[in-house]
């Protein structure tokens, strides 16, 4: 791990000095790459189901043939892996500071894999509910791979590197569609190839699946053998195995103070300093603040996400836009190239011109015109069909989603500066990916349902226009939360209690 020759685990993990401007650090280009390619997994298991989960759902004949359950039975299958995904994230970030995050990472790893798989043998609506759940539950990686970005790197050239972390995202979201879209239903796509085979007629989506189930399997092997571990000291696993229960009211800390060896560099005394805070000394205010707002963009932001491939998919005269799912696939694999484009190419400049809060409000504010332009285009749709006004709009409306996805590096920045010391990095990591998860859990559940809602055509509540009335004034409440960040990223000594 790089670090100043003058710091310590008490210094602010953004600080800079008061006198000049420190030369930048080189980026350690080995380690961050083989994050970012681990990174990868999550995306790709995750929006590998979006083009083809509309269909999947309808197929099962969970819906009855009710086109307005669809939303809601999509929006549930998204939720699943968020809801388990924050019962056990704070645990695995938690679980990283002690034993590294090494051992964390692989367990994540098997855990999507094995899901994955088990996902594209569902034949039964609970089948992909217990595979999801599976998904989400094992799945602790978020939150550990982050930390260890921040502890390879130092105040002069985490901008850069955090400005790599939306491609990996962005990528996973290009390929999970393009995969999904593509791959789902191969006998009837490619006859010639796998007609044949009686399996892929029964499974139709398990080749879609099975792509990022291999993935993740090879990129524990990655892990086993390349990565290296930023834990100085880990616990041994065996260890914590075998704490006798007499003894289950001593704190790993504790244990983690009497045999971890003192480490080469000088650091300070304090014991805070040494060791991971416990949780309540974690929930400083600055803490909370920025968590609260990787929270609120989270839920504005995944909202959208999985309303629109439904909408995409959606009848013109339900108020969608009725693409197929190889064109969802596409459409969306574009996107997410073009996205993570822009990201390495402008966001180091726009953090270092604007500042991180600047780059988070302005990309928060796109939300608005975003949900807006949801009914002008199917507007347009109805009158005209597939026009080129038509396209426009929505080339448009997804070009203003990637300044939403600027908010994610600002907000990771303001994060990292926010933890007491090096320590406990993972423990914050992994508070706030459980708030961020509990807002994934809630937000595609609630999105889809509001818009399986608003083209009832019972109710038609508000003429179809409930869903974006209600995650437009969403967006008003995160906009308002922002308000909160400091103008500059925190550099003095952070609060302890």
């Amino acid at each position: 791990m790089t670090v100043h020759a003058r710091s310590d685990e008490e210094t602010p993990l953004l600080q800079e000095s008061p006198r000049a401007k420190p030369a930048r650090t080189p980026i350690p280009w080995g380690q961050l790459s083989i994050l970012l390619v681990l990174q990868l997994a999550e995306p790709l298991t995750s929006q590998v189901i979006s083009p083809f989960a509309p269909e999947l759902i309808r197929s099962i004949g969970i819906t009855g043939g009710d086109e307005a359950k669809v939303g809601y039975y999509v929006g549930l299958l998204h939720s699943l892996f968020f809801a388990t995904q924050a019962m056990t994230v704070l645990h695995w970030s938690r679980l990283s500071d002690r034993v590294g995050r090494k051992p964390v990472i692989m367990t994540g790893l098997f855990g999507l894999s094995l899901s994955m798989y088990s996902f594209g043998l569902s034949r039964t609506f609970w089948g992909l509910v217990m595979s999801r759940s599976l998904n989400g539950a094992l799945n602790g990686n978020i939150g550990v791979l982050k930390s260890m970005m921040a502890e390879i790197t130092d105040s002069t050239n985490i901008a850069e590197a955090y400005s790599y972390l939306p491609l990996a995202w962005m990528t996973g979201g290009a390929l999970g569609p393009m995969i999904g879209g593509s791959l789902s239903r191969p006998h009837e796509r490619f006859p010639n190839t796998f007609g044949h085979f009686k399996f892929f007629e029964t499974y139709p989506y398990f080749l879609a699946c099975a792509v990022p189930a291999t993935f993740s399997a090879i990129a524990w092997l990655v892990t086993l053998f390349f990565l290296k571990d930023t834990v100085a000291h880990p616990i041994p696993i065996r260890r914590i195995l075998s704490l006798r229960k007499s003894k289950a009211n001593l704190t790993l800390q504790n244990v983690a103070g009497a045999d971890a060896p003192k480490p080469v560099a000088p650091i300070s005394p304090t014991k805070s300093g040494k060791e991971p805070l416990p949780l309540r000394a974690l929930l400083t205010r600055r803490v909370l603040v920025s968590a609260g707002n990787y929270a609120a963009l989270a839920i504005v932001d995944i909202s959208y996400r999985t309303v629109l491939p439904v909408w995409m998919s959606t009848p013109v005269a339900y108020g969608g836009l009725g693409l197929s799912a190889p064109m969802i696939g596409a459409v969306l694999s574009v996107y997410g190239i073009t996205n993570g484009t822009l990201q390495i190419l402008t966001f180091s400049r726009a953090i270092n011109y604007f500042g991180a809060k600047k780059i988070y409000v302005y990309g928060m504010s796109s939300a608005l015109p975003i949900f807006a332009s949801f009914p002008v285009i199917n507007l347009l749709a109805r009158e005209n069909g597939y026009s080129s006004g038509v396209w426009a709009l929505l080339v448009l409306q997804l070009f203003m989603s990637i300044a939403l996805n600027f908010c994610y590096g600002s907000v990771f920045i303001f994060i990292t500066a926010s933890s007491p010391n090096r320590a406990s990095l993972g423990s914050v990591n992994g508070l706030a990916q459980m708030s961020v998860s509990i807002m994934r859990a809630i937000g595609p559940a609630v999105a889809n349902s509001l818009f399986s809602l608003s083209i009832d055509a019972e109710h038609h509540y508000l003429g179809g226009m409930l869903v974006y009335v209600v995650l437009t004034c969403l967006a008003c409440v995160a906009l308002t939360f922002a308000m909160l960040l400091p103008s500059q990223v925190w550099k003095n000594e952070p609060e302890e209690s």
